[in-house]
């Protein structure tokens, strides 16, 4: 058995002399999704946070591709294959959507490698390509997340980390988001997702790990949990 793509073990992370992480230890393999899923301060952005380094860990270690990442500054952890789509999108509301895209190809080595990334990005999102000239603050909710998504593909990452791609979106664009995910472990990505909608998270994933008050409560296949009726009663509302 291959080592997983990100190991993380033992994390915890403290905001002054609250403790949200309490030694919580996760593994994702390559070419997996794996969910992230609990009640609201229940340590997911927290985690996601800590793995693309915009937090720092008090101990543990977040291991990827065989490199921790607690001694990597955030900035060179892009160049090093993963990408993170913020939640609330971040984009930037004045710039244009080509733009903004342009910004997520900041860690690419020369411009023909940005004009292939660019035309895979406007295959997939061919909104993106009829509004390319659009200020990205006139997109739509949807689009809006679909700008972000994209944008990290232009770093051509190895592993995408999501956090709560769904969120204020209608219901029939929640479901065109979470098929969009499906697509990029069919072209060979890595996907950490962090989902408020646990049953449409648990539907794209092959692993799910609960998270509770900062410790993880459970985890599995995302076939079996989606069954499991704790599960269903405390997060599907089932």
């Amino acid at each position: 058995m291959s080592e997983p793509l990100l190991q993380v073990k033992d994390l915890e992370v403290y905001y002054g002399v609250i403790q949200a992480l309490k030694g919580i230890s996760f593994h994702v393999n390559k070419g997996e999704i794996v969910s992230l899923i609990g009640a609201n301060g229940a340590g997911k952005t927290t985690t996601l946070h800590t793995v693309t380094g915009l937090l720092r860990p008090k101990h543990g270690s977040i291991v990827y591709n065989g490199t921790d990442l607690t001694k990597v500054p955030s900035h060179k952890i892009v160049s090093m294959g993963l990408a993170h789509v913020p939640e609330g999108r971040r984009i930037f509301q004045n710039l244009s959507v080509y733009d903004n895209l342009l910004l997520g190809a900041y860690t690419q080595p020369d411009k023909a490698t940005i004009t292939e990334q660019m035309e895979r990005v406007f295959e997939q999102f061919p909104r993106l390509k009829e509004r390319r000239r659009q200020l990205a603050g006139t997109l739509s909710g949807g689009e809006q997340q679909m700008l972000a998504m994209g944008r990290a593909l232009l770093s051509d990452p190895q592993m995408i980390v999501m956090d709560e791609p769904s969120m204020g979106l209608s219901p029939l664009l929640v479901s065109e988001i979470f098929e969009i995910i499906k697509t990029f472990r069919e072209a060979g990505k890595t996907v950490l997702l962090v989902e408020q909608n646990a049953k449409k998270a648990m539907t794209v994933s092959d692993r799910v790990y609960v998270l509770e008050t900062g410790a993880i409560l459970t985890e599995g296949n995302a076939a079996d949990l989606i069954n499991d009726e704790r599960i269903k009663k405390a997060y599907l509302g089932e």
